[in-house]
């Protein structure tokens, strides 16, 4: 049953005090028994997608592994704690991501998720600068459990988070950008329902905070494989919360009512033949 940190952070425009701040959490964290970590989306910088085409800030991007990684590596190490954070990668020349390194307690670097799904709406201008991840949708063995990342907007399309369910995903991690308090309760309705919907734990971690015209609204949340949420974090400031997951409640109500035993595979086919119709 391992114990998960949510590390709900404000960002300032130093971004060496920023990671400082964050490592500072994952000892915290640690001091408290957590074995996981979730940091917010772009959590150790501010957050730049709100300024539209603003080519200066590719000078943030780094490889993975690079500096950022390598020290979160070292205090995973030296904590035992495994942590998934969020940065902006630099994959090679002209490339870069929306990327989350997972690292486990060990400080191995196991891998990393992309963001798929790349969002272009007011205040998120980020097609300018994430490329659409490869959609590997991997699913990582950490912290005595298996997870799963779908970077903020990737939680909005239920088929990338059925598939993280189904290749044994029992922890979802969210890391998570979000200002709209109008939408929150929907937002968290939404992951209550994936939750139910594919039977595992949902860990969604956002920032908190104003930065320019934004203001993160924090509220931070995990839910179990019933739906109910069974965390909730600070309204606008930053805020740490260890939670409990009993992975044995996945099993449970997969027993109970059998979401994934009982689909229909094969009668799923249009979403993918109608997606391609649409683009053609």
């Amino acid at each position: 049953m391992p114990k998960v940190a949510l590390a709900q952070l404000a960002a300032s425009p130093d971004r060496a005090a920023n990671l400082a701040a964050a490592i500072a959490l994952i000892e915290q964290a640690a001091g408290q028994g957590a074995e996981l970590v979730c940091f917010p989306e772009m959590g150790f910088s501010q957050f730049f997608p709100q300024f539209r085409a603003d080519a200066r800030y590719f000078d943030w991007a780094e490889p993975v592994p690079g500096p950022t990684v390598e020290r979160l590596q070292d205090v995973a190490r030296r904590c035992r704690i495994a942590i998934v954070a969020n940065l902006f990668e630099r994959a090679s020349p002209g490339e870069y991501y929306n990327c989350s390194p997972v690292i486990d307690e060990t400080g191995r670097l196991l891998g990393l998720s992309r963001m798929a799904h790349i969002a272009e709406a007011p205040y998120f201008n980020e097609k300018f600068y994430y490329r659409p991840g490869d959609g590997e949708f991997r699913v990582f063995p950490a912290a005595g459990t298996r997870l799963g990342v779908a970077i903020c907007y990737d939680r909005h399309y239920p088929e990338q988070l059925r598939i993280l369910g189904l290749r044994g995903c029992e922890i979802l991690l969210v890391p998570l950008a979000a200002i709209s308090r109008e939408q929150w309760a929907m937002f968290e309705m939404e992951m209550q329902v994936a939750s139910f919907q594919n039977q595992y734990f949902s860990i969604v971690v956002n920032r908190a905070g104003r930065e320019g015209e934004m203001e993160f609204i924090g509220r931070s949340f995990a839910t179990d494989p019933y739906g109910n949420v069974i965390a909730r974090l600070a309204d606008g400031k930053p805020d740490l919360a260890v939670v409990q997951i009993d992975t044995a409640k996945i099993d449970a109500a997969r027993r109970v009512i059998p979401h994934l035993r009982d689909r229909r595979a094969e009668l799923y086919g249009p979403i993918a033949a109608i997606g391609r119709l649409n683009a053609e």
